[in-house]
């Protein structure tokens, strides 16, 4: 089957023995060698990874093979390694990029290659739309070495003392708080509880086996699947729960009473918690798919606010040029600044920690002072299958300017990532068509949980009318 490689908002996906192959990695690792190659003359070194999935060691050492025929030096991380360790060891060590098989919160079926340039940032489009060309372009990749020989890194120890670096471990050992962690059988296995063990911290951990499988369900840490993180929260006397997805790059929170704090929620909190704390006040940004929290917040801190297309590379840049103190996803997705221009869930875990011990609150509580700070928030997230028929009309009618929604005027009208309406009285509905299935997403979000449910059920409504 000839199969077209295509990049998306967090590099290639496919499921494995179907599209994903040994013969299409070995093509695209040879587009992505060829691209670095060329950059590099002077001879390139290039960063493999994995997360746990099945067959990841041997894509491994295809991407090795791959990569010295076209004369770039493999640095080869032999364990399963966190997407924003892999992305921090790659500006550590200045290599040109990193190739990392992971299909992220996917399902076990699935697995994927995520590339990062030099600076440790997910690849731009400009990059990947470069790549695609130089795969589609080269249809029989170099087999064997060219004789440049591999080299075995470990990103493990500088990662985790940057994380002391910038998380106050002191702080959360002084106010005796108790941490249960999952890691969901994926790659953030003994990061986050290394470290805080280290740090003299009390930390159970659940899922700590590898696992190709994840439990039979996707690696997504959300409410639903996090069940054995709350039984292990009750039996150890955690107050906070903290869980990543296969790749580490996304977290999941779960409060002291055993409450999955939406993403949304967390992304506010930890950005009126670092103003408070680092006095971090360049700025915040957020997928245009994101809380209008976070906008209410950046007005009331008076800090400059960035809205960007979905996908974190967008702000990825922005944390590289000091804009943002924060930026973050309502998937799940955060990082700060001074710290990797990636995604990075075991981040965003250690700081919910550090923000219920300074400030002795749980994370709801934390919440419900931030209602009182700016008003309430609730956001809601559904997807949507389309028909043939629906999809080809829906994606004509996504390029129109509605006057009104649900019974109320629209306030503005926003393109920055598929079509978003503001409402007169502050709420909002998002649509974003997938590229990859016939979906829409739709996001919305209001003032009140009554109004939420009347507002998300006119969004499915318009879609067919």
């Amino acid at each position: 089957m000839n199969t077209t490689i295509k990049f998306g908002t967090s590099g290639w996906r496919a499921i494995i023995a179907e599209e994903f192959t040994v013969a299409n990695v070995r093509k695209a690792v040879a587009g992505i060698a060829r691209y670095v190659a060329e950059r590099n003359p002077g001879g390139a070194r290039v960063i493999v990874g994995r997360d746990p999935r099945y067959m990841g060691e041997r894509f491994v050492q295809i991407a090795a093979d791959v990569l010295a025929s076209y004369g770039v030096k493999p640095l080869i991380i032999a364990e399963p390694a966190p997407t924003p360790a892999i992305s921090f060891e790659v500006a550590r060590c200045q290599s040109d990029g990193a190739i990392n098989f992971t299909a992220s919160h996917n399902p076990p079926e699935y697995n994927g290659i995520k590339f990062s340039t030099p600076d440790g940032a997910p690849a731009l489009p400009e990059v990947t739309t470069a790549i695609e060309a130089l795969i589609a372009a080269d249809g029989h990749p170099v087999h064997g070495s060219s004789g440049v020989p591999p080299e075995q890194i470990d990103p493990k120890p500088a990662y985790l003392a940057r994380l002391a670096e910038m998380v106050d471990l002191p702080l959360i050992r002084k106010a005796g708080l108790k941490v249960a962690f999952d890691p969901l059988w994926g790659a953030g296995r003994g990061y986050p509880d290394s470290l805080l063990r280290q740090a003299g911290i009390s930390v159970a951990t659940v899922h700590d086996t590898r696992d190709v499988l994840f439990g039979g369900h996707a690696p997504e840490p959300e409410g639903h699947i996090l069940n054995d993180l709350r039984q292990q929260m009750r039996a150890s006397g955690a107050r906070i729960g903290i869980a990543t997805d296969g790749d580490a790059d996304r977290f999941g929170i779960v409060d002291e009473d055993g409450t999955f704090i939406q993403p949304n929620y967390i992304i506010a909190v930890l950005f009126d918690y670092l103003v408070e704390t680092r006095g971090w006040k360049n700025g915040v940004a957020k997928s245009v798919a994101t809380t209008n929290m976070i906008n209410a917040l950046a007005n009331h801190h008076h800090v400059p606010l960035y809205e960007t297309p979905v996908g974190f590379k967008y702000i990825g840049e922005l944390i590289q040029q000091d804009k943002i103190a924060i930026g973050g996803e309502e998937s799940a997705g955060l990082s700060i600044r001074h710290h990797v221009p990636e995604k990075d869930g075991i981040m965003a875990g250690l700081l919910c920690c550090e923000a219920v011990a300074r400030r002795n609150k749980s994370i709801s509580s934390q919440i419900k002072d931030l209602f009182g700070k700016v008003g309430s928030f609730y956001p809601n997230r559904e997807n949507f299958r389309l028909t043939p028929e629906v999809h080809t009309k829906f994606t004509s009618k996504l390029k129109s300017d509605p006057g009104n929604f649900a019974g109320r005027k629209v306030k503005q009208v926003v393109r920055t990532d598929g079509l978003k309406l503001i409402l007169e009285d502050g709420s909002w509905v998002c649509y974003r068509l997938s590229g990859t299935e016939p979906v829409v997403r739709i996001y919305s979000e209001a003032k009140s949980e009554p109004e939420l449910s009347r507002l998300a059920a006119a969004a499915k409504d318009w879609i067919a009318q």
